[in-house]
């Protein structure tokens, strides 16, 4: 009872192969003890739910980042040597562990923010399950259910589908009980118009999805037409299951974004700078905590002081957390945040931060064609009607590319004065006609076949001959509200011809005669026949034509030569042309009224359509097509300014694929393609060096008749030669391809639920060009972000300059860990944030992306740090060394306070004074308190130097602020581009001014940093000591400005 052959190939099997083969019977169905067998075997038809991950692997995957691990492992220590150092401070309680507690903190945080979006991330495949239809009508046990659940479905079962049903499995069509069976599968295959299915086998195996005519897809809708079918494959095996398949494959391909790869190669890099620099100040200091005597040659009675030890350890851990930027993810995250709402005031909604950055160096955007090239929305572009005389033919083009009637009009259309020969192609295009237009979430949209809905909208273009009747038309369209969904959008011109004919039999569309016919009755009782369909097809039974007047000429051979070179003209273009014609002598069928009449039986039968429909009267022909977008052209011509290349995928034909990509620009007028067009299929049987080949030359490329696997491949394979891949969609076909990608786009209108949450970010307005906009936006944030990550990086530079030359010159520790951790998540987070709001440069979409592997840190950028890093360094020792040992400094007194002078020599052995003999110090003020030194005059230079580290501290926030100036532009001079041009940052450093006074001048606060309030004079001396950073920077931007010229200047001598 189970079917042999697991890849057995129903679409080149006779329907009766396919009832041997799944041992089922058309007129009985299954029996129930069958479908249990079976059910056992294929399990129910539902696509698999794959299990999450558990919620403590998501905590730990947070923590595998360097920089955080780094972080971790310095709160741990500073945690152990707190507690070993037995509040020997006067710490006590939290203060006591405020800097490992804050640093905990921190990592929970982030921890916090990743598990939830982890756990918002995947909604894919819940998506994919809502295509799933609930019931079905199935014939089991010789009787049909009607609402059986879908579910419960095997390999086997009958199922029977009528116009409106959504199909619950893939299905082998069995045979139909309308003359014509269409199916909307756009979003599956990507083809733009509904799809003709047949009962005939397809003659080859290997066939894609479009060519498997006989097969009823998962997840599409019936359009027209009712029929029987034999279920295939269900669940996991249906097309749709194999697209949930490949989305689970492309989730574990993931890769990290270029910032993420960067960010985590200057963790690496930091860590072994930090490892190297901690040991060597630890190393420097030995003496302090390790000495002995050499005894003949050999060293001997060793002393260790634990104390002494652990102290130097602090310093090397102090030295750790300056090097860690621990603001810099709160920082990014931020920075993204913003430049996500900016994004969404252009229509471009971001569902994951990260892909801000990625858009940002995109070299290549694969997208889709139908419904996002194009409208999706078939349109008529071409109307050609007959002439005065018989072989004269006009040429009407049709504006607008959506089903809007009032979107365009018709060139050169005569107003007001309808001829006889185009209000016969109204009338035939409305009446021969099932197709209606609703108005939802503020599109138009067809319901029933798109290109019946596009001939109603033209019908509307046309108007009507009534004058009257076509002003109070124009008057009712005024008065609907456009903002309001309509179920039914009233048509006032189709309602007008509808009005005048009444529709009394319908020969329906088959794929022999290739045509549809209606015969109406008008008011008066005589009938007509209105027949449209393919333009050859018609032509072919045509025997007369309607002149411009209505006059009926018999049709010789040189119009129907010229009709035929029209049609050939319009075909092209990729048009979808259909032929218009009439009949008035009818015959039997002249006095047809319905069922009753004699002639019914003989519309029973399609085979007798043909004879009916023939010695026609012709009277036209239209073009139709998914039209491009209007804007795509303009994108598509900033992205090639912008170096990013423009790769087509689509599921529909290669001709229309190589029009429209000619139309919009993809390709250049007369271009060869013939190695840039590939159909699918055609394209992955090529060696894996020709594929590389093809991918990697230069312009667009446009792949057609494409199945999500070869959309996945494509990617796949750019991404493996180092392309950053943007991939646009929006059918369902599209969402492997689009998880795969370095960043997903879909379509936020015509887009299915399923494309969108693959993608990681959808354009409200299914704009193309947004893309365009979201790409400078990722270039001005990644700019911006070097700025900030080159202002945060160079400020911890100093930082680490600062503890390294206090301890290499065996100074008193001039900076704390919580001081420093401050100045890291505090002081410099304002204006690192505002670094953000930089004005993107005027050029920013004429430059080539950014290479994937572009350094973050160039030599030249890392030598900047290490000058800047120096100077803060040298200005921060230094202001403290200048507390002890002098008393002005460039004539700014500060000896206001009382402190004592020591020698420099003193100052970098302090360590020393026990032993020295008669050292004095005298008390001195800071703020409102006074520090003595009475019983231990060496206490000056532990509890005795809050002073010096405050004026350190200061001069350290300072020099930051100003340092932020510098990162306003990578080379410009703030001659250009001076601090105003971002507001933002002016206002940033006001806080970070204000939050420093703030810790300054409240006493439970300057407590636990260990700070005093400084005078008017020492304020003076820090901002004196601060400046020269900006003239520092400025020098080095000088240097940097001459050596990016030459380097323009070669690249240019190179490509001449």
């Amino acid at each position: 009872m189970i079917m042999e052959d697991k890849n057995f190939a129903a679409w080149s099997r006779s329907v009766e192969q396919c009832v041997d083969e799944l041992k089922t019977d058309l007129q009985k169905g299954l029996t129930s003890s069958s479908v249990e067998r079976r059910r056992e075997y294929y399990g129910w038809n539902e696509l698999e739910k794959e299990d999450g991950k558990p919620l403590w692997k998501l905590v730990l995957e947070q923590f595998d980042d360097t920089l955080v691990r780094i972080l971790l492992l310095a709160a741990l220590v500073s945690f152990f040597l707190k507690y070993i150092d037995g509040h020997k401070n006067g710490e006590s309680g939290l203060t006591a562990y405020l800097e490992p507690v804050v640093i905990l903190l921190i990592l929970i945080l982030n921890a916090v923010v990743g598990v939830w979006q982890e756990n918002n991330a995947e909604k894919a495949l819940e998506a994919l399950k809502e295509m799933q239809p609930e019931n079905a009508k199935v014939l089991r046990d010789g009787m049909f259910v009607p609402d059986l659940p879908a579910r419960e479905l095997v390999p086997g079962d009958i199922v029977e589908l009528k116009v409106g049903d959504k199909v619950p499995a893939d299905m082998r069509l069995a045979f139909l009980k309308t003359s014509t069976l269409r199916v909307e599968q756009s979003s599956l295959t990507g083809e733009s118009v509904a799809v003709i299915k047949s009962t005939q086998a397809v003659e080859m195996e290997d066939v894609e999805l479009q060519g498997k005519d006989c097969m009823l897809f998962a997840g599409t809708t019936i359009v027209n037409g009712c029929c029987v079918s034999i279920v295939i494959s269900t669940g996991m095996a249906t097309e749709i299951g194999k697209i949930q398949s490949q989305i689970q494959e492309a989730s574990l391909e993931d890769h990290d974004t270029p910032l993420k790869k960067k960010l985590d190669e200057f963790g690496e890099r930091l860590t072994t700078v930090i490892g190297v620099i901690c040991l060597l100040v630890w190393m420097i200091n030995y003496k302090y905590f390790l000495s002995w005597e050499v005894v003949g040659g050999w060293p001997t009675r060793f002393k260790f002081s634990f104390e002494k030890c652990t102290y130097y350890f602090e310093i090397a851990v102090a030295l750790a957390v300056a090097a860690i930027p621990e603001g810099l993810p709160t920082v990014i995250t931020t920075c993204l945040a913003l430049g996500t709402r900016k994004m969404a005031q252009k229509n471009a909604i971001v569902r994951k931060l990260p892909s801000v950055e990625t858009l940002g160096c995109t070299t290549v955007i694969c997208s889709d064609k139908t419904g996002t090239l194009t409208t999706n929305q078939m349109s008529v572009m071409e109307l050609i009607a007959n002439g005065n005389s018989a072989g004269k033919v006009r040429d009407f083009f049709v504006e607008g590319t959506t089903y809007n009637p009032l979107d365009g009009g018709i060139l050169n259309l005569p107003e007001g004065n309808l001829d006889k020969n185009l209000q016969t192609i109204a009338e035939i295009a409305e009446l021969c006609n099932d197709a209606g237009i609703i108005y939802k979430a503020h599109q138009f949209r067809a319901t029933g076949v798109p290109t019946e809905a596009a001939l109603k909208v033209l019908v509307e273009k046309l108007g009507v001959p009534d004058l009257q009747a076509q002003v109070k038309i124009n008057l009712a369209r005024e008065a609907v509200e456009s903002s309001a969904d309509q179920k039914v959008v009233h048509l006032g011109c189709c309602d007008w011809w509808n009005d005048k004919q009444t529709r009394v039999a319908s020969l329906e569309f088959d794929r022999c005669r290739k045509s549809m016919g209606v015969i109406v009755q008008s008011r008066e009782g005589k009938n007509c026949l209105l027949v449209k369909g393919a333009v050859e097809n018609v032509l072919e039974r045509s025997a007369f034509l309607q002149l411009k007047d209505g006059s009926i000429v018999e049709m010789d051979h040189r119009s129907r030569e010229i009709l035929h070179t029209k049609l050939n003209s319009m075909s092209s273009k990729a048009l979808r042309c259909l032929g218009l014609a009439y009949k008035e002598a009818l015959g039997e069928f002249s006095t047809y009224d319905g069922e009753k009449h004699p002639a019914h039986g003989k519309l029973l039968d399609p085979a007798n359509y043909a004879t009916i429909e023939s010695d026609l009267i012709f009277v036209g022909m239209v073009g139709l097509r998914d039209p491009p977008r209007e804007e795509v052209k303009g994108a598509i011509n900033d992205c090639r300014d912008a170096g990013i290349r423009v790769i087509v995928i689509t599921g529909d034909n290669k001709n229309t694929a190589e029009a429209i990509c000619r139309e919009i620009g993809v390709f250049y007028d007369g271009e060869d393609i013939s190695r840039k067009s590939f159909i699918g299929k055609d394209f992955l049987a090529l060696s894996i060096d020709q594929r590389c080949r093809i991918l990697s030359g230069s312009g667009g490329c446009v792949f057609s008749r494409a199945e999500p696997r070869h959309k996945q491949e494509i990617v796949r394979m750019l991404k493996d030669a180092g392309e950053v891949v943007a991939m646009t969609g929006d059918g369902v076909n599209d969402a492997p391809a689009l998880k795969l990608a370095d960043i997903g786009i879909a379509m936020g209108i015509a887009g299915t639920e399923v494309a969108k949450e693959a993608a990681d970010m959808i354009l409200a307005d299914d704009n193309f060009s947004t893309i365009v906009s979201a790409v400078a936006e990722g270039r001005s944030i990644y700019n911006n972000m070097k700025a900030f990550i080159r202002y945060m990086i160079s400020s911890n530079f100093g930082e680490v300059a600062s503890i390294f030359l206090t301890a290499a010159l065996g100074m008193p520790e001039g900076l704390i860990p919580v001081q420093l951790l401050w100045v890291n998540l505090v002081t410099d987070g304002p204006p690192a944030t505002a670094l953000g709001f930089n004005p993107p440069d005027l050029d920013i979409m004429k430059k080539p992306p950014r290479r994937s592997d572009d350094k973050l840190i160039n030599a030249w950028v890392f030598f900047r740090y290490l000058v800047i890093g120096l100077y803060v360094g040298v200005a921060t020792v230094g202001i403290f060394a200048l507390w002890y040992t002098q008393d002005s400094f460039l004539g700014i007194d500060l000896s206001g306070d009382g402190h004592s002078l020591v020698s420099f020599s003193q100052l970098t052995k302090w360590g020393e004074c026990p032993s020295w003999e008669g050292f004095k110090v005298e008390p001195f003020t800071a703020g409102s308190k006074t520090f003595f030194f009475d019983n231990n005059p060496c206490d000056y230079f532990t509890t005795g130097k809050v002073k010096a580290t405050t004026l350190s501290l200061s001069v350290l926030v300072a020099i930051e602020m100003f340092n932020s100036l510098n990162a306003l532009s990578e080379d410009g001079s703030l001659l250009v581009m001076p601090p105003w041009v971002n507001p933002w940052l002016l206002l940033a450093m006001s806080i970070s001014f204000g939050l420093h006074f703030l810790i300054l001048y409240v006493p439970f606060l300057a407590k636990t940093f260990g700070i005093v309030p400084l005078s008017l004079n020492e304020w003076i001396l820090v901002l004196v000591v601060s400046l020269p950073v900006i003239l520092i920077d400025e020098v080095l931007k000088f240097f940097g400005r001459r050596m990016a010229e030459a380097e323009r200047r070669s690249r240019k001598l190179k490509y001449a």
